[in-house]
Order: C-alpha cells, then structure tokens, then sequence
C-alpha cells in the first residue's frame, strides 16, 4: 500500500515522503495512529494544503521532547524481583513495568508506545532501554533489575552479583573441604605412636620376667 507519511517513521521517511508498506502495517498502525494518510490524490492535495501546519506542529513537539529528553536520558530505575541463584528471574519485565517506573521516579508522559523493548526482561542485571519521546529525539533508560536494593546497588557499581555470589559459594565450598571431619578424626585410625609404644611396655616387662 502508498501511504504519506505524517510525521518520520525509523527506516521509512520523513515528513511527505510516499512510500510503500505492507496493507497490515498501514491498516493496523500507521493510518489509525495518524502516522500516515493513503496515497490517493484527495489526500495528496489534503496533505499539501496543511503541509506547513503539519511541519509546524511536529517542530513544535520535537522541541517539547528535546527539553524532556535532558532529563530522562542516562536515568536508571530499580525494580526489585524474585530470582533463582543463576539469576533468571521469576516472571519478567516488560514494558508495562518500565513505564510505572519511570511514573513512580517523576517521570511522565513515557507511553508504553515510546517504549523499544524487543523481549521482556528474563534475568537479572542492567538493561538499556531506548525510549522515543518523539520520532526523532531517543534517550536511553536504565534498567536494573535486581533481588534487593543492595543487589542493585552493587550492580550500579559495575558488579557482576550473580559472578560474585558463585565465586563466594565456591571459597565457602573449598572452605568446608579442607576443615577436619571431626575432633574425633584420630580415633578411627589407631591410638598415637606413643599411646601405643606405653601400652607394650608392660608387655615386653612381663617378658624379662619370665
């Protein structure tokens, strides 16, 4: 399908550019988003007529997005979740609970829309998290996904923590290996030399004896 576009639109065109899309990208997304109009000649001339409007307003939001940008770009937020000692976490993250997160540290206005996140989150550790607050100004969220605050801050710091926990386990491991099994360990293998040498004596005495 020939479609104008409305506004720019990553690996497609800017502003008045006609280009070709799949019907179901068009139908589903660009055409009731207001991204884009169908390339017939009534919305040609429709487009034409409000062209400098069109401009206008997307200048005027591109700069509201470049003044919000200075604020949210490089900003981390925390959230806390249940994980298993390989760090794979019970549940994920998505997009939804990024958005609350920026809500929750005074961050407004993030939709769910502006929002690139291939994949849900699975596991622990910091995710950077790109964020279009508008088709042509990007910032970049923090994303650290950890099992406590400590957790996170230490992974704030560069900290591998999944890395550290299993090194800590292994020094503990070797730890109890190289610790003696018992007080009692001797006992099983036999009286001291001299406890044995003090037990023959009266043998040998008894022997002269004779």
């Amino acid at each position: 399908m020939e479609i104008i576009l409305l506004e720019r639109i990553e690996k497609l065109g800017g502003i008045g550019d006609v280009v070709t899309v799949k019907n179901g990208f068009a139908r589903n997304y660009l055409l009731p988003n207001n991204k884009a109009l169908r390339a017939n000649e009534a919305n040609r001339k429709l487009f034409e007529a409000n062209r400098s409007k069109i401009e206008a307003d997307n200048a005027e939001r591109r700069g509201d997005a470049e003044g919000r940008a200075k604020d949210i770009d490089g900003k981390q937020v925390v959230l806390i979740r249940q994980a298993s000692n390989t760090g794979q976490l019970y549940g994920s993250v998505s997009v939804r609970d990024i958005v609350d997160a920026l809500a929750e540290d005074g961050v407004t206005g993030v939709t769910k829309a502006m929002v690139e996140l291939e994949r849900p989150i699975k596991s622990l550790g910091l995710v950077d998290v790109k964020v279009k607050l508008h088709p042509e100004v990007a910032v970049t969220v923090g994303v650290n996904v950890a099992r406590s605050p400590d957790e996170a801050e230490m992974q704030k710091q560069g900290i591998d923590v999944i890395a550290a926990m299993f090194e800590e386990e292994q020094a503990e491991a070797v730890a109890t290996a190289l610790e003696p099994d018992s007080e009692d360990e001797f006992e099983d293998v036999g009286a001291a030399p001299s406890e044995r040498a003090a037990e023959e004596a009266p043998a040998a005495d008894e022997g002269e004896e004779a």
